[in-house]
């Protein structure tokens, strides 16, 4: 098999499934000409496990970038690094500062570009006191010892990338790498990271509220507010209400709107450049109003948020559908074969069997008040029917499917294990007891960070 000339990793930050694929508003190019995987779930519930996953093909208790360890662990080989090993110039195009070196998430690039460094602000000053009106946590973190935070919250240029769309400054960006390398014959990988679907959400080339009267805006900018700043870890309760649940979960749901189908002509275009390998998906999803999380830091709920995943190969591949649940992060191992390195894990595609969605999370803390409640990790792993969660030592199960609002969770009895009772293929039993045991020993040696 013929490695491909140039591979390109296209990220949707945060998009959700229902975003896509219950809205109607899908990827015409992408769905007749690429393979999708309409089961598959992330590894971490906000970006840094989550891309982390991508990058090293591991659970986050493996790869070691969590809530509170931080970084991907050194001895632990990147995609990029494999990359420049099988001769690929590697980039990082990227509207979201934590896939930079805060969290090591640069290693094995040769560049690393933050496209707010490369775009002027379109947005006015009203524009910008809403979507920064929670300033005040930004200063306690500038002012805070958590160092990583402080470099975080000082990059205040970033917030461009909050108040106005930069997905198209990104695409003109990787076509010039491309065009350049080609001109020398040299192959490219490219990871691009696309903010419009993430928090606040562009509804519009610069910030808007959708509500239609002054009370509605009044009402979204609160919403906003708490959703930003998940002030239910501290209160431990929901303080948005159901109705303005929906209010910010269509605001995702319209930026996905106004840009897919740019974000299908780019597809289109780099597939149609013969021998291009082309992927896209999101790093995560998020919850909404599932056992009362909001916002993706929170703890995981579901055997991996549900993500779009779309792979349009560089040699002929059948267009199609598959359904069989997969972790994203055997990505990694997928990619790693298309380029002739070795690889350790299943595949998406000879592998799909056994590239089992499990997910992993760890209590984050909210300015130091996280809620009693709330301070546990967690882990979960589909069965069909259910999805099991273990927390606190204790095993809990919910239905398979989820719409996003709550679902009715049940806690097992005492000794129920439901990886001994629930899971009958022998090989995939061995697997979760792994999983498990190793879930366990990372979490019982991390020590919280000040």
């Amino acid at each position: 098999m013929q490695r491909p000339k140039n591979i390109v990793v296209l990220v949707a930050d945060s998009l959700r499934y229902d975003s896509v694929y219950e809205t109607g508003i899908g990827l015409p190019y992408a769905e007749k000409h690429g393979v999708q995987f309409t089961e598959a779930r992330s590894g971490g519930c906000w970006t840094l496990p989550g891309t982390a996953s991508l990058f090293t093909g591991l659970l986050p208790h493996e790869h070691g970038a969590t809530e509170q360890t931080r970084g991907i662990h050194g001895h632990v080989p990147t995609l990029a690094e494999q990359m420049q090993i099988a001769g690929y110039k590697t980039y990082q195009i990227t509207a979201n500062i934590a896939t930079t070196e805060i969290f090591g998430l640069d290693r094995g690039f040769d560049e690393v570009h933050r496209i707010w460094k490369h775009v002027d602000p379109k947005f006015n000053a009203l524009q910008k006191f809403l979507v920064l009106i929670g300033k005040p946590r930004l200063r306690e973190k500038l002012m805070s010892r958590d160092m990583l935070m402080n470099k975080m919250s000082a990059d205040i240029d970033m917030s461009k990338t909050w108040l106005q769309s930069t997905h198209e400054d990104v695409f003109n960006m990787a076509r010039r790498i491309l065009a350049q390398n080609e001109s020398k014959g040299q192959g490219s990988f490219l990871f691009l990271n696309l903010m419009e679907t993430h928090f606040p959400y562009h509804v519009a080339p610069t910030f808007q509220l959708t509500g239609d009267g002054l009370l509605d805006k009044v009402r979204e900018v609160v919403s906003l507010f708490h959703f930003v700043n998940q002030t239910f870890l501290v209160r431990g309760e929901q303080n948005i209400s159901r109705r303005q649940l929906d209010v910010l979960k269509d605001r995702q749901r319209a930026a996905w709107r106004s840009m897919a189908s740019v974000v299908d002509g780019f597809l289109r275009e780099l597939h149609e450049n013969t021998g291009n390998l082309v992927v896209f998906l999101a790093d995560h999803g998020e919850n909404f109003g599932e056992s009362g999380w909001t916002y993706h830091f929170s703890n995981v709920t579901d055997a991996g948020n549900k993500v779009p995943l779309f792979y349009l190969d560089h040699e002929p591949r059948p267009a199609g559908t598959v359904s069989t649940p997969i972790g994203t992060r055997h990505l990694y191992d997928t990619i790693l074969k298309a380029a002739g390195r070795p690889t350790k894990g299943p595949d998406l595609f000879d592998g799909a069997g056994r590239a089992w969605p499990v997910m992993s999370s760890y209590w984050y803390n909210n300015r130091g008040k996280t809620h009693p409640s709330f301070l546990y990790n967690q882990m979960a792993f589909l069965s069909r029917p259910n999805r099991f969660m273990l927390r606190n030592n204790e095993w809990y199960q919910a239905p398979f499917e989820t719409d996003y609002d709550e679902p009715q969770y049940q806690k097992l009895p005492a000794g129920v294990d439901p990886v001994e009772e629930m899971v009958f293929d022998a090989e995939q039993k061995k697997y979760y007891r792994q999983v498990v045991s190793d879930f366990r020993a990372f979490s019982s040696k991390i020590k919280f960070y000040s």
